[in-house]
């Protein structure tokens, strides 16, 4: 049976909710995987005037998946540039401590809770014996408290999870991507990809892993990883004379912000368990399709998510988990210059690949 199961688990965990500009829909589900490890966040108003919306695809296990699923959108908040209304800057600095935060006693003991049965109950016990008492935060702003224990030397986890998320201000999408989970806007009905799929052979990842001291082979981080982004695995970033960035796998995001107008009608957050069935174009104009007859954003997600499970696993394609967010802008946007004059996204989709 190896890493699938006899027959697909098509439970769906779905949920719906709305902010004061727009509304959304998600639906997950595990598949023919023995094991689900996607995450997600979904906070239409993470403040008065923003909203959040994460997938997380783990790799290896669903422990940092969850953890991002739990902190990044918290750690956003957190940062100074965030305060000063620089979102770019803060996803990007949240993205990276992420990797820090999973360190250490603490690290661990969090992972721990977030994983199986045995691990999170270690993970209490160890929580009530080593948890500071004081409180220190050692004037971080982000008070992640410092354990002593057992795991004071853990140097994080082995397994990882993509990042894709969407930070919506006012008429300002910003969205920041380390991995293969992909983000795309329907501008009057053309898909534009808002992230590229970090894969190994994409020139500028290949050149950095290379130079970081790693190898492709079959597509692969040193024949192993299929991904040249990621948060976590920290077996590809131990490199203590490069910085977190050029490290031979780095959680560092592109980041990508547009203008919102009038054209555009929604975004979708998707894992690659939905863009190696449809690509970005495909499932734009399938969504179109559906939202003539089904209003429940929820439930086109569903029904994505059902096109795409493959009828066995002689392929492969269509076996993988499967998240999507759907994210539908509830009435005109009032934009800053006329619709004719705003640069549009980066470019259409191209084979669902991203932009080049």
């Amino acid at each position: 049976m190896g890493v699938y199961l006899s027959t697909p688990k098509t439970e769906k965990f779905s949920e719906d909710g709305e902010g004061d500009r727009l509304r959304y829909g998600l639906s997950s589900m595990q598949g023919w995987r023995a094991t689900m490890e996607d995450a997600h966040a979904a906070y239409p108003n993470l403040d008065s005037s923003t909203s959040f919306f994460g997938v997380y695809d783990g790799h290896g296990g669903k422990v940092v998946a969850k953890f991002c699923a739990k902190y990044l959108h918290q750690q956003v908040l957190k940062e100074e540039a965030y305060s000063v209304g620089d979102i770019g800057t803060s996803v990007q600095k949240a993205f990276f401590r992420m990797d820090e935060m999973m360190r250490g006693q603490r690290g661990w003991r969090e992972l721990a809770v977030l994983g199986d049965k045995i691990n999170k109950f270690s993970g209490m016990i160890e929580g009530l014996i080593w948890s500071p008492r004081g409180g220190d935060a050692n004037g971080r702003i982000d008070d992640w408290a410092f354990e002593d224990g057992p795991h004071s030397d853990f140097s994080g986890p082995t397994s990882g999870s993509t990042a894709c998320v969407s930070i919506i201000r006012n008429n300002q999408l910003v969205v920041a991507n380390a991995g293969d989970s992909r983000c795309v806007i329907s501008r009057k009905g053309q898909a534009y990809n808002l992230s590229r799929d970090h894969k190994p052979d994409l020139e500028a990842e290949k050149e950095r892993i290379i130079k970081a001291g790693g190898f492709i082979h079959a597509g692969r981080v040193n024949g192993s990883l299929n991904l040249a982004r990621a948060i976590g695995d920290m077996e590809f970033k131990q490199n203590k004379f490069l910085p977190v960035e050029k490290q031979i796998v780095t959680a560092n995001p592109d980041i990508n912000t547009v203008e919102l107008c009038d054209d555009d009608d929604f975004i979708v957050l998707a894992c690659d368990g939905i863009w190696d069935c449809m690509s970005s174009q495909q499932l734009v104009d399938f969504i179109h399709d559906q939202l003539k007859s089904e209003s429940k954003l929820s439930a086109v997600c569903e029904r994505v998510l059902d096109r795409c499970l493959a009828p066995s696993t002689v392929t492969g394609e269509g076996c993988d988990n499967m998240t999507m967010i759907l994210v539908q802008f509830k009435k005109p946007i009032q934009s800053s210059a006329p619709a004719e004059e705003q640069s549009p996204p980066p470019e259409p989709e191209n084979n669902g690949s991203g932009p080049e």
